[in-house]
């Protein structure tokens, strides 16, 4: 680099570099991005000759030449390939540039490679910016191969290993694939609440959000290191404010002047204030507030119960039928004691809803959304899908054109149980019972995708006592308009339904399945109001990543997993 560049201050030396349009910068930041370098179609060779300033964290290092220089594999997130970095022992101290993790900023050209050798550009440096040293002795993340399950036990540096980069540019691809898809087709996105105060599910298994335990720590310390005023004090400022309304009498009844009175009166309020301070103060009792026998929530935050939300889906719907199609995309809580590789207690969820929509229409939806997601990894993403398929699922983009290209399979559930009898009667063993009424396993859903029609299958019309309230029962009196998108690798992906829109026909569901009425009066007034018919659906999010990626645990396709005993950062 000139001298004249060197007296640069550092975010100014890369602007006065020879870049052209053909080397991508970061928008705000000084440096060249890894992926538009080494993600072009030609390895990076047409950059030969650029001059680029690239950050990212060392994969590997290694001397070479007796210590004369090194090379560093850089990675700085925004694909899953490195860029090779040479670096010479007279610009940096090698040993402190070669340790698995440290993060270096350097300045170079772009060379084209000797011959036979696996990368088309490397970096030859000509000045290192900055270090981010690591003392390879303590770094927890080494560049030996380790398990997930590890990986867990360091949430915070475990993006910095390829799977779970990859995973996190797979999780940004479908979570952008999913507002491109709704935006498309004239959905309004809707934010939810989470704290809420209804049970979508009804099934009880929801985190309790209250403020109640702290305020009574917090008061059983305050009584600790401040006592309560016993009896004695209260009758003695009792005793204070007699004496003062007595001096108020007297002045009075003497004709003494209006300041002595005025002054007296003050005297006798504030002997009336203390008094009313430890009469209130006297009512104070350790421990959560209790009427008849049971917990206050009067006294609670929001003055009744309120709970982390397990979906948006109620919510959403009061937007459905006044601006008729809407989807929520956020996340959602289960307080389940669940240690299967399928469940979190944090989770999020894609929920759609569209007015003026039958079941019919919502298959639909679901389908063309399932879809879109598939073709935009293909699409955007192949080189982290071609990690994977490496690394953990030899099918798994087998699978992804496999779902983006044929038609699913749509059978009601009677024809599924049918079915997977058939199965049993031919030999066929599963852990779980098959029986008309049964809620559908994973292994019986497995054996519907991965068996029996090799694609997703999509299942309707359950049976009304396996189902929530709020799915429209159907003329049978039996069954209610339900679907779930069934796919292989992972079972159900997507359980919707088309609502009950007729107010008589909710009401008595809602009292038929022990939920009571006043919680869900609003949910009603949309059925009293202008009702509509409509739909809709949710998508677990991390089960989609699952079925993408072919990953085994859930816990590992979300940033920061929440499970028993588990709540980290």
């Amino acid at each position: 680099m000139a001298e004249t560049d060197q007296a640069l201050p550092p975010s100014d030396q890369l602007a006065a570099m020879n870049l052209t349009d053909t080397v991508e910068k970061h928008a705000f930041s000084d440096r060249v991005l890894i992926r538009s370098i080494v993600g072009r179609p030609d390895g990076g060779a047409g950059l030969a000759g650029e001059r680029v300033r690239a950050g990212g964290w060392v994969k590997t290092g290694r001397e070479q030449g007796k210590g004369t220089f090194a090379f560093l594999e850089l990675n700085d997130g925004s694909c899953p390939a490195n860029l090779q970095v040479i670096v010479d022992a007279g610009l940096a101290v090698l040993s402190k540039l070669v340790a698995t993790g440290t993060c270096v900023v350097v300045d170079g050209i772009l060379k084209v490679p000797p011959e036979g050798t696996r990368q088309k550009i490397e970096l030859r440096v000509e000045k290192v910016v900055s270090v981010g040293e690591v003392d390879p002795a303590k770094y927890p993340i080494p560049k030996t191969k380790l398990t997930l399950e590890f990986l867990r036990d360091h949430l915070h540096l475990r993006a910095r290993t390829n799977t779970i980069a990859a995973i996190a540019r797979i999780r940004n691809a479908l979570a952008f694939a999913t507002h491109s898809f709704f935006q498309e087709h004239n959905f309004l996105y809707v934010h939810t609440p989470i704290l809420t105060t209804s049970d979508c599910e009804g099934a009880g298994e929801m985190f309790q959000v209250t403020t109640l335990i702290s305020e009574s720590e917090k008061l059983e310390k305050e009584l600790i290191k401040n006592p309560p005023p016993s009896e004695v004090d209260i009758e003695a400022a009792r005793q204070v404010v007699s004496e003062r309304g007595e001096a108020v009498k007297q002045l009075k009844a003497a004709k003494a002047s209006k300041s002595e009175i005025t002054a007296s009166v003050a005297e006798l309020n504030k002997a009336k204030e203390n008094l009313s301070k430890l009469e209130e103060r006297s009512k104070l009792k350790p421990g959560i507030p209790k009427k008849d026998g049971k917990i206050d929530y009067t006294q609670d935050f929001f003055a009744r119960q309120a709970f982390l939300t397990v979906s948006g889906q109620l919510q959403v719907e009061t937007y459905a039928c006044a601006v008729s199609n809407v989807y929520t995309f956020g996340p959602t809580f289960r307080a389940e004691h669940s240690h299967t590789s399928r469940h979190l207690a944090e989770f999020w969820m894609v929920e759609p809803e569209i007015a003026f929509a039958d079941l019919q229409d919502d298959m639909n939806c679901a389908e063309a959304y399932v879809k879109y997601m598939c073709n935009w990894l293909l699409d955007k993403c192949l080189d982290d899908m071609q990690f994977m398929a490496k690394s953990y699922d030899k099918g798994c983009i087998d699978r992804l054109r496999m779902v983006a290209s044929i038609p699913f399979v749509r059978i009601s559930y009677t024809e599924a149980v049918e079915l997977l009898e058939e199965a049993v009667k031919g030999g066929k063993k599963f852990e779980n019972e098959v029986k008309w009424g049964i809620d559908l396993a994973s292994e019986h859903e497995r054996y519907l995708t991965e068996v029996k029609f090799q694609k997703p299958v999509i299942v309707y019309n359950y049976p009304k006592g396996i189902k929530a309230f709020y799915m429209r029962l159907n003329d049978d009196l039996k069954t209610v308009a339900a679907m779930d998108v069934l796919v292989p690798k992972v079972g159900e992906l997507i359980g919707g339904s088309q609502r009950e829109e007729r107010y008589e026909v909710i009401r008595e569901r809602i009292l038929e399945v022990g939920l009571p009425l006043e919680p869900y009066e609003w949910y009603l007034d949309l059925r009293r109001y202008g009702t509509v018919k409509h739909c809709g659906f949710g998508l677990g999010f991390e089960r989609m990543i699952l079925f993408a990626t072919g990953i085994e645990n859930i816990r590992d396709v979300i940033p920061f997993p929440r499970y028993p005993g588990r709540a980290d950062l």
